[in-house]
């Protein structure tokens, strides 16, 4: 049983990403979908989709490299966490790496990148921040 599958989804792009392979097989849930949807929208990662299968889905992510091979995900990590839910207001939203980085979050209108929801005026739970 996995406690936390959006930490894993977030380990899996990073051990994928450093040995620079081209894409990752994750297993498929509807929260995981929304969070890649968000890395694509943002530019952090080619496309994904999903894989039907037995017993269940899988969900492939095709990670994105630039031009000489170099990671154009450098740091992914898992901000709220099961034990520790962290919230933050639209007012408290601040740009991640001067504007180079994201934050992804749960909000109410669905998952949404810092960007988006300062756009749209939301705040929510901070699942992940990378850069």
């Amino acid at each position: 049983m996995m406690t936390d599958p959006i930490a894993d989804l977030l380990t899996r792009i990073r051990n994928a990403a450093r040995v620079e392979r081209p894409f990752v097989d994750v297993p498929y849930s509807q929260i995981k979908m929304n969070i890649v949807d968000a890395l694509k929208r943002e530019g952090f990662i080619w496309d994904h989709e999903v894989i039907e299968g037995e017993p269940s889905k899988t969900l492939r992510v095709t990670l994105k490299y630039g031009p000489n091979g170099e990671q154009i995900i450098q740091h992914i990590e898992r901000i709220s966490k099961p034990g520790c839910r962290v919230y933050q207001g639209v007012r408290e939203m601040r740009d991640i790496r001067q504007g180079t980085g994201i934050g992804v979050l749960s909000t109410p209108k669905g998952v949404l990148s810092n960007r988006e929801a300062k756009k749209q005026g939301v705040g929510g739970e901070v699942l992940c921040q990378l850069w």
